[in-house]
């Protein structure tokens, strides 16, 4: 009995053993499984970071060490690894969009020989431009960054670039060449170093004059298109009403200004004569240079400083870079 008892422990033991041992392994391996699983999606989680698209950036040769051969390099080989057939890709802005703000920046940058510029900004119309997607994402890239005058990349030199490269892929088609040549012709005109656009204006007393034969003291004549009914404008023109070192320039006649209406509300323009300075020249063009493209007027204010020969010193320039140019 006492034998069979014993046995019975022992069995029981045994038992009881064996199923802790199966028990705690169990644990363990459902705790290792859980371990493993975390591991495993850290581990997917990090390929998926990893395998995010990243801009192709060309791989410049070891061979080229100092950083001007590098850049160069870079320039002229940015888009080389880019796939313009991959629609994702393209309308990835992460990568495509990020990558274009990149070249431009390096394209606008005044250590960049000006030099590099059009054959960089070639390169990526001869491989975007087989790829209608791409050719599209990209063209509305470059008007969006440098065409609108809002940009902080704003640059018309690299945009006349883009639109010579434009106009030669365009053979065939006839309205889209005529299209990009007439946007060349108008971000051309009125260039520092070239003669401003004549034009005829009406002063509010109802006599006419041009800009041709505005009298222009100490060789400076700063020319701002407005329109009173743009908050921007309205904004502009404030400051420069309210700026006492212009004024003082003005009163000495140490500078000339000759604000310009180019819009049709006539009402609009003529309720807001009260408000301007007595001693600039106002007047209206009655809309004669929008009509004829005679400036290439994007936005309101458009401001430019021309010379006594009415020269461009500064085209479409920011108040600030008036101010500077003045020495106020």
């Amino acid at each position: 009995m006492k034998t069979a008892y014993s046995n019975m422990k022992k069995y029981m033991y045994c038992l009881f053993l064996a199923t802790f041992s199966i028990s705690t392994l169990s644990c363990k391996n459902s705790n290792r499984q859980k371990i493993g699983n975390a591991a495993q999606q850290s581990l997917q989680t990090e390929k998926s970071v990893q395998q995010e698209p990243q801009f192709p950036y060309p791989k410049i040769p070891e061979s080229l060490k100092d950083p001007e051969s590098r850049k160069t390099f870079l320039l002229a080989h940015y888009w080389d690894e880019f796939n313009f057939a991959d629609t994702a890709l393209v309308n990835n802005s992460n990568v495509t969009e990020q990558g274009f703000v990149d070249h431009i920046a390096l394209l606008a940058d005044t250590q960049t020989n000006p030099d590099e510029a059009e054959p960089s900004i070639g390169n990526l119309c001869r491989l975007m431009y087989p790829h209608p997607h791409a050719r599209q994402v990209f063209m509305k890239l470059f008007d969006d960054y440098l065409s609108d005058p809002n940009s902080p990349f704003y640059n018309e030199r690299l945009y006349a670039a883009y639109l010579k490269q434009m106009i030669g892929k365009y053979e065939t088609d006839e309205a889209v060449r005529e299209n990009f040549k007439f946007r060349l012709d108008l971000i051309s005109r009125n260039q520092p170093g070239k003669q401003a656009s004549d034009f005829t204006y009406y002063l509010p007393s109802g006599k006419t004059s041009t800009l041709k034969n505005t009298q222009v003291h100490n060789n400076r004549l700063l020319l701002v298109f407005y329109d009173p009914e743009c908050p921007t404008c309205h904004h502009l023109l404030q400051e420069m009403i309210n700026d006492e070192s212009l004024k003082r320039a003005v009163d000495a006649n140490k500078l000339s200004i000759l604000a310009v209406y180019t819009e049709e509300n006539m009402e609009a323009w003529c309720n807001s004569l009260k408000d301007m300075p007595a001693n600039w020249i106002i007047g209206t063009d009655k809309e004669i240079i929008r009509m004829r493209a005679l400036y290439n007027i994007k936005s309101m204010p458009s401001l430019y400083l021309l010379d006594g020969n009415k020269n461009v010193i500064l085209k479409d320039a920011t108040y600030e870079q008036i101010h500077s140019e003045l020495g106020l």
